[in-house]
C-alpha cells in the first residue's frame, strides 16, 4: 500500500482485526488471474481450477464503487467483498471465507450429496470446513462498516447480497485419486499447521487467564475443526475434551498455577467428559473448560512470586485446618520468618495472616452456605477451634456473624410459599 492512500491506516488496523479472529483478508487485482488461495485452494482441490476465472468473472461484473458486497458460494462459505478506490489498478477486497451458521453434521452431508460430492470429495469439503472460521456476522460488519464509511461516507455506501446463480459452479471432477497426490500431502499439512497454531494461541490466553480471548478464539472453532477420527461423534468428541483437558491443565500450569489446584479440576472434568451423552453438552463442557482454566490462572497463578512465596502459599491453600503461622511456614522451608514476612508482604501485597484467614473465610462462606454443618464444626474446618475468635475473624472479613450469614443465606435460597 502506497503513501497516497486516504485509508491506508484504517484498512491495515481492520486486516490486523480479522487476522485475529483467524478471518482471511486479501487483494485481487482485476486484471490478473485469482490467487487460488482466495478460498483456500478449495477449488482446486476439488478438481475445478477452471472455477477461479469464473469467480474473477463475476467479481468483474457485480462490483462496483461504493457498495459492500456478501456472497455465500455454492460451498456455504461466506465472504465480503468491496473494490478499494484510487489504487493503480482496479483492486477487490476479499475478507473470507468464514461460516456464518454453524453446521450440523446432517447438514453437511445433505450438502454434499447436492454438490455432488461423495467419498473424496465429501472429505476434502469436510477439511475446508474445519479450516475456516465459524463467526457471528456482526462480529465481522463493527469494524468493516467503520471502514466503508472512511471510503464513502455514513450514508454513502450500500449492502448488496450477492445471487447465487451468478457463480453457479459445475460438477467437480472425480476425486479418487487425488488426496494422495504430494500437493494435496501439503495441504494437509497446512491444514494441521493452521489447526496448531490456532490451539496454541488458545492454551496462551489460557495461561495468561484471558477468558474473553479464550472464548473469542473458541466462538470461531467451526465443530468440523474437531477431528473425527471415529464414526460415534459424540465418542470423538469425548476423546478430543479429554485432550484438551490435559493441554488446558500444562497451560494453567504455565501460568503459574500449582498443580494442587489443576489436579483437582482436571479431576472433575475427566469424570464430567465421560458422562456426555450429546454433542451440544460436549460443546457445552469445552467451553466451561476454558473457563474455568482461566479462572484457575487468575485467582491462584503465582508465577510471578519467587518460591518462597509461592511454596508458602501452595501449603497455606491445602491445609487450610493446618498450622499456618508465620514461624511454622517458615520453618517448612528452613528459612527466616521475618524474611518470609517481608517477602510475603512485597510480593502480595497482604500479611500471611492477612490471607490465611481470607483464605479460611472464603471456606467458611462456602461451608456456611453451602452444608448444614454446626457453626462449631465449620471453624475446626477452617483451622479455628475457638468458636468465639471465629466469629470475631468472620465478622470482620464478611461484616456479618457466621450465624447471620447462614440465616441470610437461607432466606435467599428459600422458595416462596405455596398458597
Amino acid at each position: 500500500m502506497g503513501n497516497e492512500l486516504f485509508y491506508e491506516i484504517e484498512l491495515q488496523f481492520m486486516w490486523n482485526v480479522f487476522e485475529k479472529c483467524h478471518l482471511q483478508v486479501c487483494l485481487l487485482e482485476a486484471d490478473k488471474e485469482p490467487d487460488r488461495q482466495v478460498d483456500l485452494r478449495l477449488r482446486e482441490r476439488l478438481g475445478m481450477p477452471g472455477e477461479y476465472k469464473r469467480l474473477m468473472d463475476v467479481f468483474r461484473q457485480i462490483i462496483r464503487p461504493g457498495t459492500l458486497y456478501r456472497m455465500t458460494d455454492p460451498f456455504l462459505c461466506s465472504y465480503l467483498l468491496l473494490e478499494l478506490p484510487e489504487r493503480k489498478t482496479r483492486t477487490f477486497l476479499v475478507i473470507g471465507p468464514y461460516l456464518a451458521v454453524e453446521l450440523t453434521r446432517g447438514q453437511f452431508l445433505e450438502q454434499a450429496e447436492r454438490l455432488g460430492l461423495r467419498g473424496d470429495g465429501a472429505a476434502v469439503l469436510e477439511s475446508h470446513y474445519a479450516a475456516v472460521p465459524q463467526l457471528a456476522e456482526q462480529t465481522v460488519f463493527a469494524p468493516l462498516e467503520t471502514f466503508c464509511e472512511r471510503l464513502w461516507g455514513r450514508n454513502g455506501y450500500t449492502l448488496v447480497d450477492v445471487n447465487q446463480e451468478l457463480y453457479q459452479t459445475e460438477p467437480p471432477l472425480s476425486l479418487e485419486m487425488s488426496r494422495h497426490t504430494p500437493e494435496e500431502t501439503l495441504r494437509k499439512m497446512e491444514e494441521m499447521e493452521r489447526r496448531y497454531a490456532y490451539e496454541n494461541e488458545l492454551m496462551r490466553a489460557v495461561s495468561q487467564g484471558q477468558a474473553h480471548k479464550a472464548e473469542m478464539l473458541l466462538a470461531s472453532f467451526s465443530s468440523f475443526a474437531f477431528e473425527r477420527r471415529l464414526a460415534d461423534p459424540v465418542r470423538n468428541l469425548k476423546n478430543y475434551a479429554i485432550i484438551m483437558n490435559t493441554l488446558l491443565r500444562k497451560a494453567a500450569e504455565q501460568g503459574g498455577v500449582h498443580p494442587l489446584y489443576l489436579d483437582n479440576l482436571s479431576s472433575e472434568y475427566a469424570a464430567r467428559i465421560e458422562q456426555i451423552a450429546s454433542a451440544a453438552a460436549g460443546y457445552g463442557l469445552m467451553t466451561e473448560m476454558y473457563r474455568g482454566y482461566c479462572r484457575l490462572v487468575r485467582r491462584h497463578a503465582t508465577k510471578n512470586y519467587s518460591p518462597p512465596v509461592r511454596k508458602a502459599i501452595a501449603h497455606i491453600d491445602s491445609d487450610l485446618n493446618g498450622e499456618l503461622g508465620l514461624k511454622a511456614l517458615a520453618e517448612l522451608q528452613g528459612i527466616n520468618p521475618s524474611y518470609l514476612s517481608t517477602l510475603f508482604k512485597k510480593e502480595t501485597g497482604q500479611t500471611v495472616t492477612d490471607y490465611v484467614n481470607q483464605r479460611r473465610m472464603h471456606l467458611a462462606v462456602q461451608l456456611l452456605g453451602g452444608t448444614r454443618l454446626q457453626i462449631q464444626t465449620v471453624a475446626q474446618h477452617c483451622g479455628i477451634p475457638d468458636v468465639n475468635y471465629f466469629t470475631k475473624v468472620f465478622k470482620k472479613y464478611v461484616g456479618k456473624t457466621p450465624r447471620q450469614f447462614r440465616q441470610d443465606s437461607l432466606y435467599m435460597t428459600q422458595e416462596p410459599a405455596q398458597g
